[in-house]
Parts: structure tokens; sequence; C-alpha cells
């Protein structure tokens, strides 16, 4: 016999499960007669990887045979790119999947029953509530301020003897602003160096606020500091699912047990050497992404409208419960947009078609949100 849900009767997931917040992924567009379809609800590089890139992704025939577990060739790119011992280099599954491996190493269900805790601002990344939780560990989420950054004064003082992860999302997902290099470091002397602390750069590359916090220095000067980067994002590599995280000895000695096996395929691995090796054509790439950013940005604030200071590849509209109402208007110019409830709506910056659609759209929207 079965449940009307067609579970096996008496099959339960863990408590847990029932109380996490569902993965949203962005939607594709809706097709609209005599338009392009854009996505822009994914933070999606719209751009392919550089030619070299598929090319190597065409050549790979070795795929009947399991990947170097440790990813060698790409740690070992990696640690002359960034000048950091290959040994402190950790691959995973992108980013997304190097952070599961840190919660699953320092933060979760301990022996007397209590949960460890894990703080980061919210909004944030929306997959780390989902992270934290399965991970056996809580979330303590602490409000943003007003202009979209993080409030570290109360997250400091939000540290408890139970905290054992921090999570730093810079540039913010979804918002858009940075942490700048001053406050993150008076931040990190500010919490005990028993807590690990996580600064997620997932869009590093897009960076041009020269008071922007640099992960791998603070890595250097601090041993419980580590660093989430990703292919994923400038490198346009985010269907191979290839990211990593930097950190000291003291650390990676244990997120080494706990890395998933053969995380990072051959491809990907491949694919991302390939890359590095040809780091200038990336930067050509998202330079033009973020001129496209900086376009739409002052075209934004031309129009009246108030935008947090946007450092990834998206922009974010303070839009409240006029949210779902922009993404359905958005939904019929063929764009989708990523609409967070009662929150506000996340703009991936796209093809130049794209940005200049959506920028009309906001030029006869008359809800604009304000702010300072």
């Amino acid at each position: 016999m079965t449940t009307t849900d067609n579970a096996p009767e008496g099959v339960l997931p863990r408590p847990v499960v029932d109380r996490l917040p569902k993965y949203a992924a962005g939607k594709p567009p809706a097709a609209i007669e005599g338009l392009t379809s854009y996505k822009l609800s994914s933070n999606e590089n719209p751009l392919p990887p550089i030619p070299a890139v598929l090319q190597a992704i065409a050549d790979q025939a070795d795929i009947n045979r399991y990947p170097d577990p440790l990813a060698t060739k790409l740690r070992t790119a990696l640690a002359g790119f960034l000048d950091v011992p290959a040994d402190d280099v950790v691959t995973g599954a992108g980013s997304l999947g190097a952070l599961n491996q840190i919660l699953a190493t320092f933060a979760g269900q301990n022996d007397d029953g209590k949960a460890d805790e894990v703080i980061y601002a919210w909004r944030s990344f929306e997959a780390y509530p989902i992270c934290v939780g399965l991970a056996g560990a809580s979330s303590v989420q602490i409000p943003l301020l007003a202009d979209g950054r993080h409030d570290l004064d109360t997250m400091a003082a939000a540290v408890t003897v139970r905290t054992k992860v921090i999570l730093l999302c810079t540039p913010n997902n979804p918002t858009g602003p940075i942490l700048t290099a001053e406050e993150t470091e008076r931040f990190i002397q500010s919490v005990p160096p028993h807590v690990v602390v996580v600064i997620d750069e997932a869009y590093q590359e897009f960076v041009r606020d020269p008071q922007a916090v640099d992960g791998i220095k603070l890595y250097r000067k601090y041993p419980n500091v580590v660093v989430l980067r990703t292919f994923s994002k400038a490198h346009g590599l985010a269907g191979l699912r290839v990211g990593y995280s930097v950190s000291g000895p003291a650390l990676t000695q244990h997120l080494r047990v706990t890395a998933t096996p053969f995380a990072v395929s051959q491809i990907a691995e491949r694919a991302a050497v390939t890359s590095i090796e040809n780091f200038d054509q990336v930067v050509e790439r998202v330079q033009s992404l973020v001129e496209e950013r900086d376009r739409v940005t002052a075209g934004l604030r031309e129009l009246g409208w108030f935008v947090p200071e946007a450092q990834g590849n998206f922009i974010w509209l303070n839009l409240g419960e006029n949210s779902a109402e922009f993404a359905a208007l958005a939904a019929e110019q063929a764009l989708s947009v990523r609409a967070f409830a009662n929150e506000g709506v996340r703009v991936s910056i796209g093809e130049v078609e794209a940005n200049t659609r959506f920028l009309n759209l906001c030029a006869g929207y008359t809800k604009a949100p304000q702010g300072s």
C-alpha cells in the first residue's frame, strides 16, 4: 500500500527536509511572437566559453574513465594563476559543491544533540539555508542594510559558542554590493579564530571597486578564512559544474576527507584549465558584460530608479510587493527575470538587445523603487 502522494507508506525524509525552502531556479523566458526571448533570471554568462575551451571540450574523449579525484591538473593551474600552493586548493562541483564540503566538515549536528550555527546575511545566496539545513546546522540570518549590504556589526554580535561557520557573499547575490577589504578584515579580527569565515566570491571577476575585498589576500593572513570561487560565471562554464575553495593546511586536511570523489569531470577540468591558460580572452568578455552592467545601472538611475551598487553580473530592483507584477510584465516582453516573493527582482546582465529591452520596460513602469 502506498500513500496518496505515491510515496511508500512509512518512508519519511529527515524532519529537516520538510523545513527547508525549495530552491527556485531561474525560469526560461516565454515565447512571444515577434520577439527574441532572453533569459535574465539565472546570473548565467550570456556568452559561450572562449573558442579554445570549446575545442578542448570537443577533444575530450576519455569520459569512459573516472576523472582524477584530486583534479591535480586544475589545482596545479590554479596554484600558478593565484600564486597559492596547490595543496591549498580543494575542487568541487561548482562553488556550491565546494560550500557543501565546507559545511559537511565544520558545521552540523553534535553528539550532544545540539546543532552548530552558521551565520550569513539575508537575503543572500538562495542555496545557503538549504545547504546549512542539510548539513544538520542551524541558520542564523542577519538582515541586510537598507542599501543591500551586509550588516557586519550585527553579524559579529550574533556569534555564540555554537557558531562554527560564517558566510560572507561578495558581491552579494542578489543585491549586488561588495564587501570592502577594510571592513572584512576588521570583521574577521572581531570573531573567534576557531570560527571558519567563508568568503564567497562567485562573481569576483566582475568587481571593479578598488576598495573590494580580495579573499585570497585574507586567506594568506588568517588561517580560519576559506575562499570560494567558480568557473560558472566569468568563464561561462555553469553547465560543467567546476568550482573550488582555497584555504590553509589546517582546514584543507579536513576538507579533503569530505570532498566528493570525482566531483569534477575530465571535461570540466580540461575546460577550466584551458580557460585559465587563455584568461586574457576571458577578461575581454567579462569587461563587455561589466560595461553593459554599468550602462543598465546608469540608465535606471537616469530614470529615477534606486539601484544598489552592482558589482556582479546582475542588478537588484527593490520592488517589494510589486515584484511579481514586474516579473509578469517582463515575461510579456519575452524577458525572464528572477522575482523574490515580496522583496525584489534580480535581473542578470544579458545580451545587448535584452538589456535595452529591459531598460525600455523600466522606462514605462510607474512603481520604480526609491532609496538612498
